[in-house]
């Protein structure tokens, strides 16, 4: 059913690059203070290191691998269509994943937390999914 030979490694990793930017941008510029809050860390200084950087950028590349095999099986031939299949993802996957991950005793802002994210994740199910179209 899924064919690795079937998808663009360039369009993975351009789209993976794509959404490391989108979110330095958004997470780093945009929203930093009101994602501090929603984590209960305003006043202190943002979490860095290895993992801080390379965690995101591993879990893209799963997510934007998935979303080309699912493109390829699906026939995602247009560009209408791999909007419509990038909204879905983001509105339909990873948004109500990040409220379900939020949910939790250790989140202190849940709700806010879970609309800072909910953006980034509708934008780059998007990206990821026009990427793909661009070079399929």
């Amino acid at each position: 059913m899924f064919d690795l030979a079937s998808i663009d490694w360039i369009a993975v990793l351009l789209a993976t690059i794509a959404l490391a930017v989108l979110g330095g941008v958004y997470f780093g510029a945009v929203v930093p203070k009101p994602y501090a809050v929603a984590l209960g860390r305003e006043g202190q200084p943002p979490a860095s290191g290895a993992l801080t950087y390379a965690g995101p950028i591993a879990c893209s590349i799963v997510i934007v691998v998935a979303s080309a095999l699912l493109m390829a099986t699906l026939d995602v031939d247009s560009m209408g269509d791999a909007l419509v299949f990038g909204t879905i993802v983001g509105v339909g996957y990873l948004t109500p994943m990040t409220f379900t991950i939020a949910i939790n005793p250790n989140v202190p802002r849940p709700m806010l937390y879970g609309l800072i994210n909910a953006p980034y994740f509708v934008v780059s199910g998007l990206v990821t999914a026009v990427i793909v179209q661009l070079l399929a």
